[in-house]
């Protein structure tokens, strides 16, 4: 149960923080757009990058699969979030628009999530292939 809290609630920070980023910078919209749509993908990409690591390192087995979950949890959460403000909240947009301008930035987090997986999971292989090397052979270390 405590996992799958976490899995949500650092789903729903990936989501928040963004926006709320998004609100104080708001003004760049209008005067600097570039800037704006710059900034926004660089602070998704940080929130899923610490989330994921800080979720990550409680994951002991099935890293590649606990990745691809956590990526399409949080992508989904993302979405729907997002979906109920742009589409029916009070800043209208049609899906096309959203996914143009907003969404396709989100596909980020899978992306981070799975490669992380993948790599924990390659990580983990090497380690267990070194295991009983370490084991046998006594570390010397130079006097």
């Amino acid at each position: 149960m405590k996992k799958y809290l976490r899995l949500g609630l650092f789903g729903f920070l990936v989501w928040l923080i963004p926006f709320v980023v998004s609100f104080f910078i708001f003004g760049l919209k209008t005067s600097s757009l570039a800037l704006f749509e710059s900034i926004m993908p660089v602070v998704v990409v940080i929130c899923t990058v610490v989330f994921s690591v800080v979720y990550l390192r409680k994951v002991r087995a099935d890293f590649l699969k606990e990745g691809i979950v956590v990526g399409i949890v949080w992508l989904v959460i993302c979405l729907v979030f997002d979906l109920l403000l742009f589409m029916e909240g009070p800043m209208k947009m049609t899906f096309a628009d959203y996914m143009m301008d907003i969404g396709l930035v989100y596909l980020t987090i899978p992306t981070i999530t799975v490669g992380f997986g993948w790599l924990l999971g390659k990580s983990s292989e090497r380690a267990d292939l070194i295991k009983p090397f370490v084991a046998c052979c006594p570390q010397t270390h130079p006097s």
